[in-house]
């Protein structure tokens, strides 16, 4: 193999391995199980508004028990929902910046697919639907991937070719086009539901 492609494939590994430790399971009623990811240390954790519901909600952690997930608020509009378990110490994931993404990067997205823990796909960003884009006319902001997203990828993070996370997956889009939310629109829901502090 190629020198390049070794790299590349252990810089990849790598990504993937340290992602995991910030990526947790989402349990709610009739929802079934999703992805979430660990936004603060202190229990603040952040998944699509469709994986929960007002149901019971619990979460997994990578390496510890399920707990029980208190929901501190869902945004239907933009699939967003923060959850806060009783937990300290829990391992982040490095924040990137969403608006500088460009179509042609390469990007990873994290999940739970049909029950397989923490499993990978990647692809490259195929287009930004950003607010004020003619793609655009909802308002809404959409990162649009040529990536595989299957059932139980929503919720967990997309990441930049650094291990950053850039958005949150909420979507299929057909067989080879997956959906997910900038974090820059993350950080101003956590914004209008729980002060400036909330986005670190």
């Amino acid at each position: 193999m190629p020198a390049l492609l070794q790299q590349l494939n252990a810089d990849l590994s790598s990504i993937v391995e340290q992602a995991r430790r910030g990526l947790v399971q989402v349990r709610s009623g009739r929802h079934g199980a999703g992805a979430g990811t660990v936004w603060h240390s202190e229990g603040l954790i952040i998944t699509s508004a469709h994986v929960v519901s007002d149901d019971r909600v619990e979460v997994v952690l990578p390496q510890g028990p399920a707990l029980e997930a208190r929901l501190l608020a869902r945004d239907v509009d933009r699939d967003v929902a923060a959850l806060m378990v009783d937990a300290t110490g829990l391992p982040t994931i490095p924040i990137g910046d969403s608006r500088r993404l460009r179509p042609g990067q390469m990007v990873l997205a994290l999940g739970h697919p049909w029950g397989i823990r923490g499993a990978p796909t990647a692809g490259v960003v195929i287009g930004l639907r950003f607010e004020g884009s003619p793609a655009t006319p909802s308002g809404r902001e959409w990162i649009v991937a040529s990536l595989h997203l299957r059932p139980g990828h929503s919720g967990g993070p997309l990441l930049d070719a650094h291990g950053r996370m850039i958005g949150i997956n909420t979507m299929m889009n057909g067989p080879e086009v997956g959906v997910a939310v900038p974090v820059h629109v993350v950080k101003a829901f956590l914004r209008e539901v729980l002060g400036p502090t909330s986005t670190g």
